[in-house]
C-alpha cells in the first residue's frame, strides 16, 4: 500500500478518537444539527477505520509467517498462510480505496423522476409510457413507493411528459445515471410496411431537497395559475380548476401538479417540484464551473446527450457511456433494470479512484 494512503487512514484514526472524545460530552446533544453532523461522520470514519484496523493485522500476521518460513517444520505451514494473507491484503485494500472515494450527499434522497417525449411524435409519446412502465417496476421491486405528480397523456397512449416522485433507501444514488437522452429504434404499431423508427426521449433524476436545505422562493418570483384537470380522475376533478401550473419568472423553470384534488396540495407539490428543479440547475452549473476542462465518465449532465438505445429488433440495449450491450431488453423494459444500473456504478468507481490516484501522484 501507498504511503500516502497509509497517511489518509492513520489520520482518520486520530479523527475516530476526535469524534469519540467530543460526543462523549453530553453538551453536544444541545445543537442537534451539530450533534447528527457528528454522529453521521463518526459512523462513517469508524467503518473505514475498523477496515483498516483488520489491513493491519492481516499485515501482522504475515510477517510472523514469513519468519517461520526458515523453519523446516512450519516453513509448509508458513507459506500456506503467506498466500492466504496476500489475497485477503489484496482484497481489503480495495475495499478500503473504494471506501475512500467522496460519496454524493444526495445519493440516500428521494427523487423526481421526469420523462418527456422527443423526435418521433406518437411513437416517442408511447417509449415514454414504456420508459415510465420499466422505472416504475424497478422501483417496485426494491421496495420503494412512487406517486405520479403529473402526467400528460397522449392521444395514442403513453406520455408527452411524465413526473414521478420515488421515495425510499437510495432512490437518487440508483437512479442518477439515468437523466439523458434516451434512444428507441424499433417498428412502431402504426406503420404498414414494417419500417424500423427511430424516436427518443428524454429522462431528468432530481433529487429531492431537504427541507433545511431548500432554496428560498420569493413570492414575487413566482406566477401561479390554476387550470382544470386532464385525463382520469373522475368527475370532480374534470370540472374543477384544481390542477396548479407554478412558473420560475427568472429561469422560466415550470412546475404542475394535478393528481389531488386539493388545489392546496397541488400547490405544496408542484412548488417541491420546482424547489428540485431548481437545486438540480444549481447542481449542473456549479459542477460545469468546476469541470470545464475534463469530461467525466459518466456524462456532462447535459440532459441532451444521448445515453443510451434500446433496439427492440434486436433485442439490445446499449448504454454508450460506458460501451455496455445487454441481450435482454424484454427483461429490462420489464424493469430488470439491475445489471445496468451497477454497471455504471462500478464505472462511476473505477473513474473516481483513478482520479485519487492522480492527486496521489
Amino acid at each position: 500500500m501507498k504511503d500516502s494512503l497509509r497517511q489518509q487512514f492513520e489520520r482518520l484514526t486520530f479523527r475516530l478518537a476526535e469524534l469519540d472524545t467530543t460526543l462523549a460530552d453530553g453538551s453536544v446533544a444541545a445543537d442537534m444539527k451539530r450533534y447528527r453532523a457528528l454522529t453521521r461522520e463518526q459512523a462513517e470514519v469508524s467503518s473505514l477505520v475498523t477496515l483498516w484496523q483488520r489491513y493491519q493485522q492481516h499485515e501482522a500476521d504475515q510477517a510472523a509467517a514469513r519468519e517461520l518460513q526458515d523453519d523446516p517444520d512450519m516453513a509448509e505451514m508458513a507459506r500456506e498462510e503467506i498466500a492466504l494473507n496476500e489475497a485477503a491484503l489484496a482484497a481489503l485494500e480495495q475495499q478500503l480505496q473504494l471506501a475512500l472515494i467522496p460519496k454524493d450527499p444526495d445519493d440516500e434522497r428521494n427523487a423526481f423522476l421526469e420523462i418527456r417525449a422527443g423526435a418521433g411524435g406518437d411513437e416517442s409519446a408511447l417509449f415514454a409510457g414504456d420508459l415510465a412502465r420499466m422505472y416504475l417496476r424497478f422501483a417496485e421491486g426494491q421496495g420503494w413507493r412512487t406517486e405520479i405528480m403529473s402526467a400528460n397523456e397522449s392521444d395514442l397512449g403513453g406520455y408527452k411528459e411524465l413526473v414521478v416522485r420515488i421515495e425510499g433507501d437510495g432512490v437518487y444514488g440508483r437512479l442518477k445515471f439515468e437523466s439523458g437522452g434516451h434512444r428507441v429504434q424499433r417498428v412502431p404499431a402504426t406503420e404498414s410496411q414494417g419500417r424500423i423508427h427511430t424516436s427518443a426521449c428524454t429522462v431528468a433524476v432530481l433529487p429531492e431537497p431537504d427541507e433545511a436545505e431548500e432554496i428560498t422562493l420569493n413570492p414575487a418570483d413566482l406566477r401561479i395559475d390554476t387550470f382544470r384537470a386532464s385525463g382520469a380522475g373522475g368527475q370532480h376533478i374534470n370540472k374543477t380548476d384544481s390542477a396548479i401550473r407554478v412558473t420560475h419568472l427568472p429561469t422560466g423553470l415550470v412546475a404542475e401538479c394535478q393528481d389531488d384534488r386539493s388545489q392546496h396540495r397541488n400547490k405544496a407539490k408542484a412548488l417541491a417540484v420546482l424547489q428540485a428543479r431548481l437545486r438540480d440547475k444549481e447542481r449542473i452549473e456549479r459542477e460545469a464551473r468546476e469541470a470545464a476542462t475534463r469530461k467525466g465518465l459518466i456524462g456532462s449532465g447535459d440532459r441532451s446527450d444521448r445515453i443510451r438505445t434500446y433496439n427492440f429488433p434486436q433485442g439490445r440495449l446499449t448504454d454508450h457511456r460506458i460501451n455496455l450491450t445487454l441481450y435482454k431488453l424484454g427483461q429490462i423494459m420489464d424493469g430488470d433494470l439491475g445489471d445496468v444500473i451497477q454497471g455504471l456504478l462500478a464505472a462511476q468507481a473505477a473513474d473516481q479512484l483513478a482520479q485519487l490516484e492522480e492527486g496521489r501522484a
